[in-house]
């Protein structure tokens, strides 16, 4: 196959349709090029991203110092599993741990296996520091959560579309509402054999539903005084995409097992971890958990730069300062709209809600008039679109961004 032959987007689209499961219902648009907050479809159009592959292209499409970590390292040796030590591994490990200030990290691929990781440390914890009787370790999740799409993850997901017909499910986790630190301090209380609290920081794929002030300060608090982890899973919300390094940083939270993935990798290279002190991470033991090309040499050397990337160019600050111009500009919008509740977010993660049933098909026609008008976004749970750019966007161009969407909605007023 000619991988140079040029594609129209009607054969490419085919393509994935004749050949591809449906697991996915893609906006009708066919991207072949990025480059910083811009992507372009196969006939030549340029679009602004406003999704950011799920926020893991927060340092910019193809970002360049990224780029060429990785092909430098992958013309070095780009695997070599963990049977063997590589001279890249241990660099990133002392890296990222100095970065956010853990003793020890466990390298995994996608932010799915991250999470698998830290429950099953949190289990392993549970029964060998503190004391709970095998198989009777369990974990708090919150409703409404999107941690991935596991057999053990769905199990604890109350989405039907990724739970019906999957089962059985795996037994182990207590549900309770978002942003409620009375229904946690209930279950802490009453029930026994409590490991862990697994939560995000701002509940993304649920519609950027971002908690009161005080809540993960308070969780954490409630988690400590029960002796249970604190587990944090900022997949999506950290590596500066909410204006802080990582979410829970707004409340001075420092949680006792970190989740990252996506832009871990500038949305190059499956990168992700699981970060915690030496009293947690030292229940794994050799043998017990694992991945092939978990720490592989090419996701050490990329996670390096996309990191550094991160911090040189302060991508936190300009998540923090063009996040607050948005939800403004939106504001001045909303105000006068009939179309459009309300925008919630914080730093460049946002979305708007839609005055439609979460059934209606309004948002997702909005998304597609979007993309006729150069500008990329999703809707998620039927009436809302998250709003999620690279941070290495500038003022001038979100305040065009601004003008698309605005005059966009306004075709739906």
């Amino acid at each position: 196959m000619n991988i140079a032959e040029q594609l129209s987007s009607q054969d490419a689209i085919k393509l994935e349709n004749d050949h591809g499961a449906h697991n996915y219902h893609p906006l009708p648009v066919v991207l072949s090029k990025g480059e910083g907050v811009y992507v372009w479809d196969v006939e030549g159009k340029r679009y602004y991203d406003f999704l950011s592959a799920y926020s893991a292209v927060n340092q910019g499409h193809c970002h360049p110092r990224i780029v060429n970590a990785l092909a430098e390292q992958a013309q070095r040796i780009a695997l070599t599993s963990r049977a063997f030590y590589n001279d890249m591994l241990g660099r990133f490990e002392k890296y990222i741990t100095a970065y956010f200030g853990y003793d020890k990290v466990l390298p995994m691929n996608t932010g799915a296996e991250a999470v698998e990781t830290a429950i099953k440390i949190c289990r392993k914890w549970a029964y060998e520091r503190k004391g709970v009787a095998e198989e009777e370790a369990r974990i708090i999740v919150c409703e409404n959560n999107f941690h991935g799409r596991t057999t053990t993850i769905i199990s604890f997901s109350n989405d039907e579309a990724a739970r019906k017909n999957f089962g059985p499910y795996t037994p182990g986790f207590l549900k309770i509402p978002y942003d409620d630190t009375d229904a946690l301090e209930k279950v802490l209380r009453t029930e026994k054999n409590i490991a862990g609290f697994l939560v995000e920081p701002i509940q993304g794929e649920a519609g950027v539903y971002v908690p009161s002030e005080g809540y993960l300060k308070k969780a954490a608090e409630l988690c400590k005084a029960h002796n249970v982890l604190f587990i944090a899973d900022e997949i999506q919300t950290g590596i500066a995409r909410t204006g802080k390094l990582l979410a829970v940083h707004y409340e001075e939270v420092r949680p006792d097992v970190l989740i990252l993935g996506k832009a871990l990798s500038g949305g190059t290279y499956p990168v992700s971890a699981v970060l915690a002190d030496d009293a947690v991470m030292d229940v794994i033991k050799p043998g017990q958990h694992g991945s092939t090309f978990g720490g592989n040499p090419v996701a050490a050397a990329v996670a390096i730069a996309s990191l550094e990337v991160v911090k040189d160019e302060r991508l936190a600050d300009n998540a923090a300062e063009l996040g607050s111009f948005f939800r403004e500009e939106l504001n001045k919008y909303i105000a006068g709209s009939g179309i459009v509740k309300l925008v919630r977010g914080k730093g460049l993660l946002n979305a708007i809600v839609i005055n439609d049933a979460e059934d209606g098909d309004t948002a997702w026609n909005i998304c597609v008039a979007l993309k006729e008008n150069g500008l990329l976004a999703k809707p998620t749970h039927g009436n809302i679109i998250r709003f999620a750019p690279p941070l290495v966007m500038n003022k001038e161009q979100l305040k065009d961004c601004i003008r698309i969407i605005t005059e966009t909605l306004k075709e739906f007023e």
